[in-house]
């Protein structure tokens, strides 16, 4: 019987703004960095042709820690560069008029996919503004980095001779990719509406955030005057993108099949676009995680020989606790129920949402002590761990309010002092 020939994986190009690989690699800011990690982590386990494309930045993201008055503080992150490999590439792009230089590295030294980073501050560079910090919140340093991610991002796959079949756009800051493919194709002889046609074959869009405030959107005076239309007129870019330009929407329009990252979500971002004609449809992919980088070595040991997977949950978690103790000098029960909380200090992120009813919340915080003294433990513990934008320097209100409330329902009660709140 002849056998059917196996038919070959497409090779994925993945671009991220940020990649978590690693603390030791502080070139990401939250989960979705840590997102983009696992996947780049597990196509190596799975031996996929996938890359995957992002920036070189100088700074990390920074240190941080509150203050007694619950204010962050930053610290810049410095970080061990010797597991990057120079590939001898550079690309250029116009930007503000000007033509910016970027080196392309790689790595591939924590069980990842190849990744490139693009840095534009190497000695020498009047351009390392661009990849310098993560996330800057100035509107040209935000579109220049996007730039580089995108335009730049493809042009390095370009010259590396990695053409890949698919390319994978993880959220909305690498849509600038997009637009380099489409006046590729354009360069080559084809009207913008057949190059946007070939193009949309090609890519394939995550949208994350749920809610609106947390979607970019740029002026096209400011992408103008950028260079970010990539060579396009404002009718097309605008055509694509809208006026202003919004990231999201780019993205779904751009690609020919979109997700979100749950269930919920994909729901949630359905209804969120559904009033934008022309854009992808939008599946379900549940965001999952690379087993071996989270799940603790006494966990996966015991669960292999069947042990007592509630014993060496316990002994975790003491350690988690023992830590907690360290930092903050707060004992907390090995026997109470303890939550952990970490995401990013972002207002739309919505912190203080498991406080909104503090009737309901409050009682299972706190610990009691009846008339004979004697301690009553609480019904749950909270131990949270957070991050502002290195710009920032307040918490949004809903983060502040949390925090507040920590101390309201924990003081009183316990022997506590301010570092208590330092845990993240």
């Amino acid at each position: 019987m002849k056998q059917m020939a196996a038919v070959p994986q497409p090779k994925v190009a993945f671009f991220c703004m940020e990649y978590g690989l690693d603390e030791s690699f502080p070139i990401y800011s939250g989960g979705l960095g840590i997102l983009a990690g696992d996947i780049l982590k597990t196509a190596r386990d799975l031996d996929l042709p996938m890359v995957g494309v992002g920036i070189l930045w100088s700074e990390g993201y920074s240190d941080q820690f509150l203050d007694q008055n619950g204010f962050p503080q930053h610290c810049r992150q410095t970080y061990d560069r010797s597991h990057l490999e120079d590939t001898g590439v550079t690309v250029s792009l116009w930007l503000r008029g000007e033509e910016v230089t970027c080196k392309v590295w790689k790595t591939e030294a924590f069980g990842n996919a190849p990744l490139y980073l693009l840095d534009a501050d190497f000695p020498g560079s009047p351009h390392g503004w661009i990849t310098r910090q993560l996330y800057a919140s100035a509107p040209q340093e935000r579109v220049a980095a996007e730039m580089v991610l995108g335009i730049g991002g493809v042009r390095a796959l370009n010259k590396l001779g990695f053409n890949p079949d698919i390319y994978h756009l993880n959220e909305g800051h690498a849509v600038f990719a997009g637009l380099e493919l489409i006046r590729e194709k354009m360069s080559r002889g084809l009207s913008f509406d057949h190059a946007w046609e070939e193009v949309r074959l090609q890519i394939v869009f995550t949208t994350h955030t749920p809610v609106m405030a947390g979607n970019e959107e740029h002026d096209h005076g400011l992408l103008k005057h950028m260079g970010a239309w990539a060579g396009l007129e404002y009718d097309q870019v605008a055509r694509i993108g809208g006026d202003p330009f919004n990231m999201t929407v780019a993205g779904l329009r751009l690609s020919y099949i979109a997700n979100g990252v749950s269930a919920l979500h994909g729901a949630t971002a359905r209804a969120m676009w559904r009033g934008n004609p022309g854009t992808a449809p939008i599946i379900n992919i549940t965001n999952a995680v690379h087993v071996e980088t989270w799940q603790h070595r006494l966990i996966h040991q015991t669960y292999n020989v069947q042990g007592n997977l509630w014993k060496a949950h316990l002994q975790v978690k003491k350690k988690l606790l023992d830590e907690v103790q360290n930092r903050t000098g707060v004992a907390l029960d090995l026997d109470v129920l303890t939550i952990g909380f970490a995401r990013r200090a972002a207002a739309y992120k919505r912190s203080g949402l498991i406080f909104h009813r503090p009737h309901v919340i409050e009682p299972l915080l706190k610990t009691a002590r009846s008339s004979w003294s004697f301690r009553v433990k609480p019904i749950l513990r909270m131990i949270g761990a957070s991050r502002l934008w290195p710009t920032s320097r307040k918490w949004p209100t809903s983060s502040q309010t949390a925090w507040c409330f920590w101390r309201t329902t924990t003081w009183p009660w316990e022997d506590c002092s301010p570092q208590a709140a330092m845990c993240g």
